[in-house]
């Protein structure tokens, strides 16, 4: 059902996208048990949904209490924290905004590299704050949910080895990724006047001409004519020059130096004549007696634009003047950057080379801050961790902080030189117009009166008691339910008018209201069931952060049977080439028995509109070996998985749910498996990897017309809950 349904009136002032036109809202709400989210708490105008006529649904009418997902966790940092963009310069989080480029990295062949990425969304939320050590001093500072790349794959600030908190977390001598050494400390300004003079001293003893010569005239005495020029390939550098020169008023022209050729760029100078301004320019560029940090930062990013490359990630200055050389030297030690001179080639010219790979690479950028973009180029390097990375210190700050996270195009971005996770946006708000990032985890509407509307309809002498659902589109009981106790008052006026109802879930919070579920089933048909999609608990959290753990929704089908109710558990979406293995199937339907199930229903991964990208994002940074496969299987606007491979599936898993004495449900006539409600016309041919049927090659295909509702967030939107019967 679309929120367009819910309006009342007018528009409202102030109040969020799409919210505005709900002058039914009561009121927005912001807890700390639930930092970042904001619930939005509206009076609906109706409870029950229709589904559309044209599906295949076995119900026809669905409840959704809530709207977004307080399941999903939010990682954030510290808005001082350093990002590196794109163009290889630093700037704080605080500063970096959606749509600007940053680097991420992406694997690419056998190596992870360094890639640009675009800031998709950004927000701001208030959490518990937790200082991370590094062994070579790198500082960073984020919240417990929020995770960094290390030797051992993603894992998150905290977390627990046992119990319904274990997940993957950081521990002391764990190494992250990355080059290290970013840091939020300040650096010189580069518009101090010692910042300034230090760049002309290096980019003009560097690269410029100063000349003041004596002539004679044809009939008589002499003159002296002055000149300075300035003649770059980067125009970059050439006008932060001449703004540099303005503001301690020398004026100059530009002018074109060179045209281009097929060897050479073109050059642009810019110059003057005035005595008075080759005066100033040489004062200008004195060796100072006591320089500041400011002048040798200014003197390093001069030196740098003037004669400066950075190729295949090794930084050198070169030149033959030894005092320029020297000076370079100092400046360097001043910012403790590791450096070497390298001896002399034939012709007289020296390079200092900068050590220590990307970490000192970088720090070098961050205090120079050189005007020369391409010369700052980090993209296709490959990820190496040079620098001692090792945890030494993970310590609680003991306040909460405002903090801030993006999500970037690849799924993470570089802070402080280590790779950092980036929150997944699930783009499933946008019907109400909210934004299709953040804002599914961060803002959910809240039906407050949805259980006193539902017994209203229910007492209509046109309802016909048809078969209800919840947790088809949200679910029920996601974390927000424990605040609003909606579902005791919503299953109590289904059992009172006679209706009945399913739950499907992947909360555990259900356990709440077994008793009163298990006294509904006395008077009417009740069904639950327990979405576990994956029995890998790394690939469980890396792919549903901030959800259930497999095991603790496994311990709530137990719960449910003991409570003498029947639990299905829906095995879905079955991830082709990472959870369609014999053995994690077997292993699955061998942990769900355990516990109790009474049967299992499966389906393949379906993909449909936004949340096709959000998935292939989390594919391409996770397991990028497989993007060839799943874009040949799940190809154009195609959501479903072809027939062939379903087809395949249904052989596989069909003989182990019997084996394990799960099986229940209407078989599909093509597959031999769960029908779906929607068929590719054309044949798939081309096998896959390890024999899998995979589509690769075959032409778009005509579907069906079908409708297709969302299980809960997070992988609910991934499977199609229509295929299943």
């Amino acid at each position: 059902m679309r929120w367009s349904g819910q309006e009342l009136g007018v528009d409202q002032v102030d109040a969020l996208p799409g919210l505005a036109r709900l002058n039914n809202l009561v009121r927005s709400v912001q807890t700390p048990e639930f930092a970042g989210v904001t619930f939005h708490e509206v009076l609906a105008k109706s409870a029950l949904n229709r589904v559309p006529g044209q599906s295949m649904m076995p119900f026809g009418w669905t409840i959704n209490p809530y709207r977004g997902c307080s399941h999903a966790c939010v990682y954030c940092l510290d808005p001082t924290t350093g990002i590196t963009m794109a163009d290889g310069r630093t700037k704080p989080l605080s500063e970096v905004a959606v749509g600007d480029e940053v680097m991420g990295t992406r694997t690419i062949g056998r190596y992870r590299r360094y890639v640009p990425t675009v800031v998709l969304a950004k927000w701001s939320t208030r959490k518990p704050a937790y200082r991370i050590r590094l062994a070579d001093g790198t500082s960073l500072i984020a919240s417990g949910d929020h995770r960094f790349l290390t030797d051992r794959g993603w894992k998150h600030v905290t977390g627990a080895m046992s119990g319904g908190a274990r997940r993957p977390h950081l521990t002391l001598g764990n190494s992250l990724v990355g080059f290290g050494g970013g840091s939020a400390e300040p650096v010189p300004e580069i518009t101090s006047d010692d910042f300034r003079r230090g760049y002309l001293t290096g980019m003009v003893r560097g690269d410029g001409t100063i000349l003041r010569r004596r002539y004679p005239r044809t009939n008589g005495g002499s003159y002296v004519a002055n000149r300075f020029r300035l003649a770059l390939a980067d125009v970059e550098a050439l006008e932060r020059s001449a703004d540099y020169l303005e503001h301690f008023g020398v004026r100059t022209t530009t002018f074109q130096f060179s045209t281009a050729t097929e060897a050479r760029r073109a050059m642009m100078a810019i110059r003057t004549s005035k005595a008075s301004d080759l005066d100033l320019i040489t004062s200008l560029i004195e060796w100072p007696d006591d320089p500041s940090e400011g002048w040798r930062a200014g003197y390093l990013s001069g030196v740098f634009d003037a004669e400066g490359s950075c190729s295949r990630g090794v930084l050198r200055i070169s030149n033959s003047d030894e005092e320029i050389l020297t000076e370079i030297e100092r400046a360097l030690s001043t910012f403790a950057i590791p450096h070497v001179r390298e001896a002399p080639r034939a012709n007289g010219v020296s390079n200092v080379r900068v050590r220590g790979g990307l970490r000192a690479r970088n720090a070098f950028f961050a205090i120079s801050r050189p005007a020369i973009s391409r010369k700052l180029a980090l993209a296709g390097a490959t990820v190496k961790t040079m620098a001692d990375l090792r945890i030494v210190s993970i310590e609680p700050l003991g306040t909460t902080l405002d903090m801030l996270d993006i999500t970037t195009s690849t799924g993470d971005f570089i802070a402080n030189g280590v790779v950092s996770h980036n929150c997944f946006a699930r783009p499933t708000h946008s019907y109400l117009d909210l934004d299709a990032g953040d804002d599914f985890d961060r803002q959910i509407i809240v039906k407050v009166n949805v259980a006193e509307v539902l017994r209203r309809e229910l007492a209509r002498p046109s309802w016909r008691h048809e078969p209800v659902a919840l947790g088809t589109n949200t679910d029920p009981y996601q974390r927000a339910e424990g605040r609003y106790e909606l579902m005791p008052g919503i299953i109590d006026a289904l059992t009172t008018s006679g209706t009945p109802f399913s739950i499907l879930t992947k909360g555990t919070l259900l356990r709440r209201d077994l008793p009163l579920i298990a006294a509904a089933a006395e008077h009417v048909p009740v069904d639950l069931a327990m979405s576990i999609a994956i029995h890998d608990h790394e690939l469980q959290q890396s792919l549903e952060p901030g959800t259930p753990s497999t095991k603790a929704r496994l311990a709530t089908v137990t719960a449910v049977r003991e409570a003498g109710l029947d639990c299905a558990v829906f095995l879905m979406p079955v991830l082709p080439y990472l959870t369609d293995t014999r053995a994690h199937l077997d292993e699955a339907l061998r942990q769900v028995k355990a516990a109790g199930a009474t049967s299992v229903l499966y389906a393949a991964l379906h993909l449909r509109g936004a949340v096709k990208p959000w998935f292939m994002q989390w594919l391409e940074r996770e397991h990028p070996e497989l993007v060839p496969q799943y874009r040949s299987m799940y190809y154009g606007n195609n959501a479903y998985a072809p027939k062939e491979y379903r087809r395949w599936l249904a052989q596989r898993i069909h003989p182990l749910i019997r084996a394990h004495g799960l099986e229940r449900g209407i078989e599909d006539p093509v597959t031999g498996g769960v029908r779906s409600t929607a068929e590719p016309r054309d044949r798939w041919t081309r096998p896959g990897a390890a024999g899998r049927p995979n589509g690769a090659g075959a032409r778009a295909g005509s579907e069906t017309a079908s409708t297709t509702l969302e299980l809960p967030a997070g992988l609910g939107a991934l499977a199609d809950p229509a295929a299943l019967f």
